[in-house]
């Protein structure tokens, strides 16, 4: 088993790093649009019994959930384009 270069290790790191900031602005961003369409659309309003109380976590998490996952697609090509700029020999 080959040990990685310096340079192959240092690639990694930032790699690794691009991809956990990219992550995490996208869940900022999906967190405060979520809290925004909630407030926008007063869904709390809607929780009348206990069913829909118990109901509300899930579709909020629904709704974060696809805004998130809509992100990856641009996290992808961000990470991408980065490392395709990096020299890795």
């Amino acid at each position: 088993m080959t040990q990685l270069t310096q340079l192959e290790l240092s690639n990694w790191l930032a790699l690794y790093l691009a991809t956990g900031l990219c992550c995490a602005i996208a869940c900022t961003l999906a967190v405060a649009t979520t809290a925004a369409e909630i407030y926008r659309d007063r869904s709390w309003a809607a929780v009348k019994s206990l069913r829909s109380a118990v109901l509300f976590l899930p579709k909020t998490w629904w709704r974060w959930q696809k805004l998130y996952l809509g992100s990856m697609p641009v996290t992808l090509g961000i990470v991408g384009l980065f490392a395709a700029s990096m020299n890795w020999s």
